[in-house]
């Protein structure tokens, strides 16, 4: 796996070196014999522009070294030529390396290319959804914050945690809209995933607090 990695993080040097040794072996031996040469620079320079090195961030994000991540992307030089689902991810990756710098703007802007593309999964989709309504709740746009949480909760979230804060947020947009029976039934769904993060159970118990004085 390392090897593999090795040759990924090399692919388009690797590439470069395959192009000139087939030129200069087809000006010496003729075209066959550099065919070889030049189907893996073909092969190497496709796989470059258009899947690029995003398998390679998997392990720096695994141990929090953003500055890697970082590094890595930065080495992807057009995003627009990547194929489609790895383009999202891109963009994904980027839009949570803005929010980990607070830079709100940056982050909704590639977390909006990457759900405008599609992710390759429907659980990854549902989360970049609920981290742009999240951000929208933030901006007090409520209207957006409530259409991005709802299409978050149909395409399925990824874990319990992100779960319980989707419908933790629902249930505030409906307490601030007084519609009471539908913020507890929200309530009701969000201790249901039986979160155990301390910031989500302080944000159940803030809430508790007061939806059970409530009409409905």
């Amino acid at each position: 796996m390392k090897f593999y990695n090795i040759i990924i993080k090399y692919r388009f040097q690797l590439s470069i070196l395959a192009l000139v040794l087939a030129i200069v072996v087809n000006i010496y031996a003729g075209f066959w014999p550099s065919f070889i040469l030049y189907f893996l620079a073909v092969i190497g320079l496709f796989s470059h522009f258009f899947i690029g090195p995003m398998r390679l961030i998997q392990e720096p994000m695994e141990n929090g070294d953003v500055e890697a991540v970082e590094k890595i992307l930065k080495s992807i030089w057009f995003p627009g030529l990547l194929y489609k689902p790895i383009r999202s991810t891109y963009y994904t990756v980027k839009g949570n390396l803005a929010m980990m710098a607070q830079d709100f703007d940056t982050a909704e802007k590639h977390l909006k290319k990457s759900s405008a593309l599609g992710a390759a999964m429907p659980e990854a989709e549902g989360a970049n959804k609920l981290q742009l309504g999240m951000m929208a709740l933030q901006k007090g746009d409520f209207r957006n914050g409530e259409q991005y949480v709802r299409a978050a909760i149909r395409a399925g979230i990824p874990d319990k945690e992100s779960e319980a804060v989707a419908y933790l947020s629902m249930c505030q947009i409906f307490m601030n809209k007084r519609e009471f029976r539908a913020a507890k039934d929200f309530f009701r769904k969000a201790k249901a995933c039986k979160p155990k993060t301390k910031q989500v159970l302080d944000q159940i118990k803030e809430i508790e607090k007061y939806i059970s004085r409530m009409p409905g």
